[in-house]
């Protein structure tokens, strides 16, 4: 279950983690309402569960009355990468000299929880991961002892931490690791974790009796908890909400029994197990493409089931292009090409280009019964994702 960026702050905050002083807001007046209270400048940001919101115009300062009004009605009822934005989070803009990321996650190749600290914070973490993987400091937990002091403070000093904040971040570092480790967390993360350019007083701001001394404040919050450790979670389940407009895909997803996540990007895909979803997934990258979801229909998959994970992929404005990745067990490759023709045809116009590879079971059979002028069949997995990504490609040339 992931949490929206005011909830995971109101855990954070209860929890000694610093937070900007923010409200919550529904309506313009009511963001402009909340402007007023919290006094300029402020942050009016889109609560919707999609990184990039800064680029995609979901996140705007403002300095004024004005400026205020005219962000929340710009953001309040966008379409962000989807997902309607139906909230925002009105929040104290923070004079910062320096941006930190620390996070908390389970790092499976060890079998271990592991904490990270960078100080190419308020970027794509995952980018620097790829790009630069020596910038993140890592430190893995023994779970049965828990996060000790020395481990919070190494990772920092490792990171190359600014000393005058050191040990306030690795005490946020330390919370963070018991705050996942209570609350069943899968994904804990500060990004950016600002360093401010004076302590703040219990108001928020710089006090004249206060000395000029830099702190850190958490400018953003994600926190992700176990779906099936809720039942512990009574505080965090309260915090679960029906499915909104914005989050039509994942309602759509539980109502046809799909394993479903969606991502960023423009290639949908479609494939029967977890393995051949996700090497599916890395070939997209490896092809210069980008994941617009996670979609597996499990074994056995009946035309019917076909259709309906074709609906929910065409369903996704994100999607330029589709892959199917289907290898047959007891999924029978003739069954998967009939639900594909079956979904097509109900279409005057196709509205997304499929690239289908059919193996296993039934294979051949499936690929006869294939329609080309709905469909691009590949004999290899690498020529389908080739030409999927080739597709979304040239919808966005």
């Amino acid at each position: 279950m992931r949490l929206h960026e005011y909830q995971a702050k109101e855990v954070f905050a209860d929890a000694g983690i610093p937070t900007p002083d923010a409200q919550l807001a529904e309506t313009v007046e009511a963001a402009v309402d909340a402007a007023e209270s919290i006094g300029y400048p402020v942050a009016i940001k889109a609560q919707v569960h999609v990184g990039g919101r800064g680029k995609a115009g979901g996140i705007k300062l403002a300095e004024s009355e004005s400026e205020a009004r005219a962000a929340a009605e710009s953001i309040l009822g966008m379409d962000l990468k989807g997902y309607r934005v139906s909230r925002v989070l009105v929040e104290e803009a923070v004079d910062f000299v320096d941006e930190l990321y620390v996070g908390v996650t389970m790092d499976r190749g060890e079998g271990r929880p592991v904490a990270m600290v960078s100080t190419r914070g308020g970027v794509n973490i995952e980018e620097v991961a790829h790009e630069d993987p020596d910038a993140i400091a890592r430190e893995h937990v023994d779970p049965a002892f828990g996060m000790h002091p020395f481990q919070a403070r190494k990772a920092v000093y490792e990171a190359g931490v600014d000393r005058d904040v050191a040990g306030d971040v690795a005490s946020i570092l330390q919370t963070l690791y018991q705050l996942w480790d209570e609350r069943d967390g899968s994904d804990a993360e500060i990004n950016p974790l600002m360093i401010t350019s004076a302590e703040r007083d219990a108001a928020g701001s710089a006090g004249d009796d206060v000395r000029a001394e830099r702190g850190v404040i958490a400018a953003d919050a994600v926190f992700n908890v176990d779906d099936d450790a809720l039942f512990r979670q009574p505080e965090l389940a309260a915090m679960e909400e029906a499915a909104s407009e914005g989050d039509a895909l994942e309602a759509k997803a539980d109502e046809y029994g799909f394993d479903y996540v969606r991502l960023s990007g423009n290639v949908g895909i479609i494939g029967n197990g977890a393995g051949l979803v996700m090497t599916t997934l890395d070939l997209v990258d490896h092809y210069g493409g980008s994941p617009a979801n996670f979609l597996d229909v499990g074994g056995g998959a009946k035309a019917q089931r076909i259709a309906n994970a074709l609906d929910m992929v065409f369903s996704d404005e994100n999607v330029d292009s589709v892959v199917f990745n289907i290898f047959g067990g007891i999924t029978r490759g003739d069954e998967v090409a009939n639900g594909i023709n079956q979904a097509l045809e109900q279409f005057d116009e196709i509205p997304k280009e499929v690239v289908v590879r059919l193996a296993g079971t039934n294979a051949e059979e499936g690929m006869a019964i294939l329609n080309e002028d709905l469909v691009t069949v590949e004999d290899t997995l690498e020529d389908a994702v080739k030409r999927a990504v080739e597709y979304a490609q040239e919808v966005n040339a």
